[in-house]
């Protein structure tokens, strides 16, 4: 290994919360019917680090120049959702280092043709839920209505496309080992399982979905991401199958190694596996992935994360075959990536890429178990000795190609990629996913980052990076309300042990009797932003692991008089979706570029109306859209704002 390599890696304060190497736990009366919670509060040296991060942000906020005086309020309880992600017993009474704990997805999609945006939240357990909206910021559920509950299966995320260009999103759910299901979207909300027929129910470990449509040929094509084999054949409660006890190293065993999944669409609702004929079989422990037209060449190219090693970027040729370019574009790639996004922060027409690595930060951590430093100085600070990880080079392989910690590549253009976390503060704490979101309306696009880790660890905020013009990120989340949690919400009770019963053997059953109340941090997993209460500004609601979510209300609207433009793309030649469109927003100086991927935050991806923030400009010169049929269409007169505005391809 070279040991000059570039290492960047955080000192890991989220991972180094363990509460001197144990679990939390609340004392039980002997036969108590119900948990006694202890009134200590266990994360109280966390609370003091938020409240002093708190007021350094506030303090930096005085020097900030992009707007930033509104807040986020969490109404989950007045949206009436009462969604619980409940995990396995791997993630929670039974904690092992496996990849159960990477959570669930969520995604967003008008499913009913009412003009409003529905959530359907993945669960391990217990089943899935579809939230219906009823406008000014309340759900119903209509998950059994709907048909896509999938009690019995355990699930990982979702997306919504529309496979079939009939208007209506249609619904992929992922699972482990129980087979991926998709969902025809019937109307008025009703859903059917087509998966037998469209033939894409594999069974194995699988993780993030992306519809993009590879050939251009006007359908939505689907490529499954699947991680590795990192469970046994024996099943625990509930039916999930239980992961081996070496599954986070399960990377270094070739015959645990799962290859990823290309389908076409073919049309007529069925697919078609066409991994070996393009050349995309890929391999490499994989979470996520998304798409972007890097070339321009008028084809989707792909970046798919991997979480222990090396990311791939496939390049497209012509909807053919997929080239392996990675080294060509990015040299070097987070170790252990868990988010990712293609969006142009500094409005030069260029698509950047933001990856986080949460991986890199479960290095290091046993040295600091114990440590009260929770100054803010570890959440930002890098390292360039590779040898300060615990891992070792063995284990690490080609950790010379590889960068430890988050990545963010500035696009130079003539396919110029410049790694400027550090610089532009774009590093954060063990980071999970990424929600790219214009949150203050400014035209620049904005970042929050899940973060945490839950049981048996202390918490870990979620990270609000305020874009100031492109120039810099700026730790906001503080500043904005985004934390702490509401009522310093950052611990629940976990689950409970019967210590005279069934969990009698359980390690933290010793010297105690009766029900026992065990203690964990709340952490998220993954987001999505979207006008939840059609105020024109963008909220923020989040996918808890083993919590019920949180619906972030902002308020951008009340402090100030908001400038935005909605954009639905309907294709006709193209995917109805417009999914891979280049949509351009010129107004006054500034022009905002996106590119329609669908991506809506981590395992998630839906059918939702692109959000330009004009600023302080009151009307919109002009709209180019570049459809993927190659069709270049331009919008010239009466555009209107601060509305949806929907765009068909022009026949």
């Amino acid at each position: 290994m070279n040991k000059n390599c570039l290492l960047k890696s955080r000192r890991c304060i989220a991972l180094l919360l363990i509460l001197n190497s144990t679990p939390f736990v609340v004392a039980a009366d002997a036969g108590a019917a119900k948990p006694i919670i202890d009134p200590l509060k266990l994360n109280v040296n966390t609370l003091r680090f938020l409240e002093e991060n708190k007021q350094r942000q506030i303090e930096a906020a005085t020097t900030w120049k992009a707007f930033h005086d509104f807040q986020f309020t969490d109404r989950y309880e007045e949206s009436g959702i009462r969604f619980e992600n409940h995990v396995v017993d791997d993630a929670g009474k039974n904690y092992k280092a496996v990849h159960y704990d990477h959570g669930n997805g969520m995604a967003v999609a008008d499913v009913d043709g009412d003009g409003l945006l529905d959530i359907y939240f993945v669960n391990q357990v217990r089943g899935n839920q579809l939230w219906r909206n009823l406008g000014r910021g309340r759900f119903e559920n209509i998950t059994a209505a709907a048909g896509v509950g999938l009690e019995d299966r355990i699930c990982v995320t979702a997306s919504f496309a529309d496979v079939d260009n009939d208007g209506w999103p249609d619904l992929f759910v992922s699972t482990v080992r129980m087979g991926n299901v998709l969902f025809k979207n019937l109307g008025n909300g009703k859903f059917k399982d087509i998966t037998q027929e469209a033939g894409v129910g594999y069974v194995g470990h699988s993780s993030g979905a992306v519809f993009f449509d590879f050939n251009n040929d006007g359908l939505l094509d689907l490529f499954v991401c699947n991680v590795g084999v990192y469970t046994s054949n024996k099943k625990g409660r509930g039916g999930f199958y239980v992961s081996y006890a070496d599954a986070f190293s399960g990377w270094q065993k070739p015959e645990r190694s799962e290859q990823s999944i290309l389908y076409q669409n073919l049309g007529g609702g069925k697919f078609k596996d066409v991994s070996k004929e393009t050349g995309l079989q890929h391999r490499g422990w994989s979470g996520d992935a998304t798409f972007c037209d890097l070339n321009q060449d008028g084809f989707p190219d792909l970046y798919v994360l991997s979480m222990s090693g090396d990311d791939k970027y496939y390049e497209n040729d012509h909807g053919q075959r997929f080239v392996e370019k990675t080294a060509t574009y990015f040299p070097r790639t987070p170790w252990g990536a868990m988010g990712v996004k293609f969006f142009d922060y500094n409005l030069d027409g260029l698509m950047d890429l933001f990856v986080t690595d949460m991986h890199s930060d479960m290095t290091d951590a046993q040295s600091k178990v114990g440590k009260r430093d929770y100054s803010q100085r570890f959440a930002k600070q890098k390292s360039e000795q590779w040898c300060s990880i615990e891992w070792s080079a063995d284990a690490l392989r080609s950790a010379s190609n590889s960068i430890f910690g988050n990545a963010f590549y500035q696009n130079q253009g003539n396919g110029k990629f410049v790694e400027v976390s550090d610089r532009i503060g774009a590093e954060t704490y063990w980071p999970w996913g990424i929600t790219v979101a214009d949150l203050n309306a400014d035209g620049y696009e904005d970042v929050f980052v899940t973060a945490g880790m839950g049981y048996p660890f202390r918490y870990a905020n979620n990270s609000v990076l305020l874009n100031e013009y492109g120039q810099r990120f700026m730790d906001s989340e503080f500043v904005l309300g985004v934390e702490p949690p509401k009522d310093n919400r950052i611990e629940k009770e976990y689950f409970t042990l019967d210590c005279d019963g069934e969990d009698k053997d359980n390690p933290l059953s010793r010297h105690k009797k009766g029900i026992v109340g065990i203690i964990g941090s709340t952490s998220s997993r993954s987001s999505v932003a979207f006008d939840l209460d059609d105020d024109g500004d963008l909220d923020l609601v989040t996918n808890d692991f083993n919590d019920h979510p949180r619906v972030l209300i902002s308020n951008l609207s009340e402090k100030k008089q908001v400038h935005f433009l909605k954009i639905k793309l309907v294709g006709t030649a193209s995917n109805r979706d417009g999914l891979g469109a280049t949509v351009k927003v010129h107004s006054g100086s500034k022009t905002c570029t996106r590119y329609c991927d669908g991506k809506s935050g981590y395992l998630s991806q839906s059918s939702m109306p692109l959000y330009f923030g004009l600023g302080d400009a009151t009307k919109v010169d002009s709209i180019e859209v570049l459809w993927p049929s190659g069709k270049k269409q331009i919008l010239t007169e009466g555009t209107p704002t601060n509305t949806l505005l929907i765009v068909t391809e022009n026949r």
